[in-house]
């Protein structure tokens, strides 16, 4: 792949990242939140897990393993979801978009407690600039929504779900693992959806087109051009390129919802970006053979 390609693949995929807080904020005015997000993920999870079948990738064989695969799509698809559609209620979808994607400073906190990886000073340094920057995003006086706290538990869910992956993710192919993770993470959804709101989908063009951008190019498109680009380039570095999420996040909200553009969001954004960019430019991740251990 050439560079202009790279660099392009990385722009749309980390767009789609970004964008989908506000367009999924817009999706809120025809449906319940974590039904709608319910919907998303299980379709996205059928149709990939059909092309799983039609080309033939490994599945897993024992019931423990799919059970795995079910607790990583509680985390990373159900406990991250949930809490970002529920919190679009109440704070914009740029604030909780840079909330959300702290998760890589998180999965350093999380990778040093249980999994005793060690990280370099600049890695370190990122997480210190990403949690300064969160502090700057709350205005710096914490005056806490619940939709603040839900983007911070997001955040929180998508770390475990992260370092579940770390330690189960290389057992399964990749694919397979996307495809039924968010499929039981959709389940698990619905579930909720009918046990804490009173669910509800209007069904029209517009509700039936956001549905369809989300399950589509903001689940599906979106996860397959990343796997690609991870495929083909060095996973730390594309990993690095995160970052450009929750800017696109910001940018969607003010283009797509004229959410204002604070200054303490843009500054707060500023390091959370760079904590971020800190954290993934050069992964090294050591004690690899106690990972597998633990698995």
């Amino acid at each position: 792949m050439n560079r202009i390609s790279y660099c392009f693949l990385v722009l749309i995929t980390t767009a789609l990242m970004g964008s989908a807080f506000a367009i999924g904020k817009i999706g809120l005015n025809y449906s319940s939140p974590i039904l709608l997000v319910a919907l998303r993920f299980t379709m996205a999870g059928i149709i990939m897990g059909a092309m799983v079948w039609v080309f033939k990738r490994e599945h897993p064989k024992k019931i423990m393993d799919w059970l795995k695969i079910a607790v990583i799509g509680l985390f990373q698809t159900a406990g991250v979801m949930g809490c970002i559609f529920v919190g679009l209620r109440t704070i914009s979808a740029g604030e909780l978009s840079i909330l959300t994607f702290t998760n890589p400073l998180l999965v350093v906190a999380l990778g040093t407690i249980f999994l005793k990886i060690r990280y370099n000073p600049q890695q370190w340094l990122g997480v210190f600039l990403g949690f300064i920057g969160v502090y700057i995003t709350l205005g710096a006086n914490l005056d806490f929504k619940i939709g603040t706290l839900l983007g911070i538990l997001s955040a929180v869910s998508w770390a475990i779900g992260t370092i579940l992956i770390k330690i189960w993710g290389l057992r399964f192919d990749i694919w397979v693992l996307t495809a039924y993770q968010m499929f039981f993470g959709g389940i698990i959804l619905f579930f909720l959806s009918l046990l804490i709101e009173k669910p509800y989908f209007i069904v029209e063009f517009n509700s039936i087109f956001i549905l369809l951008w989300l399950t589509i190019m903001a689940s599906i498109i979106q996860f397959a051009g990343w796997f690609y680009l991870i495929q083909k380039g060095d996973s730390g570095k594309v990993s690095a390129f995160l970052f450009l999420a929750p800017f696109f996040g910001v940018l969607s909200g003010w283009l797509l919802l004229n959410e204002q553009l604070d200054v303490n969001v843009l500054a707060g954004g500023l390091f959370i970006f760079s904590g971020i960019f800190l954290v993934n430019w050069q992964v090294t991740l050591k004690k690899t053979k106690d990972i597998m251990k633990i698995a």
